[in-house]
């Protein structure tokens, strides 16, 4: 069996001390940009993997990470975490993945048990509702996804730009009468702040606008916009605020016979896969998923400042 290296023998190999070795791994940034280089192609090339144990007494940290999603079958929160794992694991750390329900009773619960287990830091996929008041203590070490908390850092998508980038692609093309299939208010993102861009769009261009709100499911969707092609049968598209809903719209457009351009946002491959024919709008879940794992191993190491960050999104021509 072929012997693991040590951090001796990357300092070897690399012809400086083990000191220099170890400020390498901990990413201490007086380390020389150049022999930060060479050490670290080194460890790539001997598949040097430094000892949680170890490194924990080094640094007095866990090298735990919680990650709390807000549901377990999301796909758009699926494509952040996968994006997660890669960077939080090449950091030595271990990952603890745990569900919400969308219960901020939940987010308290899973927040205090990550706290006894003093784990290094988080990242909180959030919801509307939720609430981090009592929460002063993960400050310097929490992310939050989707959506902005004074005192936190926090990565979030465009949600307003998105319909407004769909709806002006489709103008572009001729559209005049956009009809829209969306979420109850109650959701403050995929909700109020996507329906919001609709309505200004709409108004901007003097459209008498024609919506449906209802559930975020593939039913959702096909209820939608049965009911809205029923009531404004002259639209001449159907705006969706996600791709779930896309989905569903898109199978009783089948059903139905009736073609007219159909839209989404996020991004699904299953979209795509069913349905090439449907544009949508990517929203950088995967990206988003790396800058919030980023973002938290600076604070934690680096002591860098909570920041707001805010991802732009791109069209995703139909096929």
């Amino acid at each position: 069996m072929k012997k693991r290296p040590t951090i001796s023998d990357i300092a070897r190999l690399a012809g400086v001390g083990t000191t220099t070795v170890s400020r390498v791994l901990n990413r201490d940034p007086k380390v020389k940009p150049e022999t930060r280089h060479r050490i670290e192609q080194i460890i790539a090339e001997a598949g040097y993997a430094p000892s949680p144990s170890a490194r924990a007494m080094r640094t007095r940290r866990q090298q735990v990470v919680g990650i709390i999603v807000s549901r377990l079958d999301s796909a758009s929160e699926h494509q952040a975490v996968r994006a997660m794992l890669p960077v939080l694991e090449r950091a030595g750390y271990e990952v603890l993945l745990m569900e919400s329900g969308f219960s901020s009773a939940k987010v308290v619960e899973h927040l205090d048990w990550l706290r006894l287990r003093q784990a290094d830091g988080a990242i909180l996929f959030a919801f509307t509702g939720l609430a981090l008041d009592g929460q002063a203590d993960w400050q310097d070490k929490l992310v939050v996804m989707a959506r902005r908390y004074p005192g936190f850092s926090s990565v979030c998508y465009d949600d307003k730009g998105a319909i407004t980038l769909m709806l002006e692609h489709l103008w572009r093309k001729g559209v005049r009468r956009p009809a829209y299939v969306g979420v109850e208010l109650q959701d403050s993102t995929t909700g109020q702040q996507r329906l919001e861009a609709y309505l200004d769009f709409c108004h901007a261009r003097g459209i008498t606008p024609g919506y449906r709100l209802g559930g975020l499911s593939f039913h959702a969707g096909q209820e939608g916009a049965r009911l809205l092609l029923t009531e404004r049968p002259e639209a001449d598209a159907l705006v969706c605020a996600s791709d779930t809903l896309a989905l569903g719209a898109a199978k009783y457009l089948q059903q139905s016979g009736r073609q007219l351009p159909l839209t989404g946002v996020g991004n699904n491959e299953l979209l795509h896969f069913l349905f090439p024919a449907v544009a949508s709008v990517d929203l950088g879940y995967p990206q988003a998923g790396t800058a919030a794992a980023r973002q938290l191993l600076a604070q934690i190491e680096q002591g860098r400042s909570i920041a707001e960050l805010a991802l732009p999104c791109r069209l995703v021509s139909a096929g």
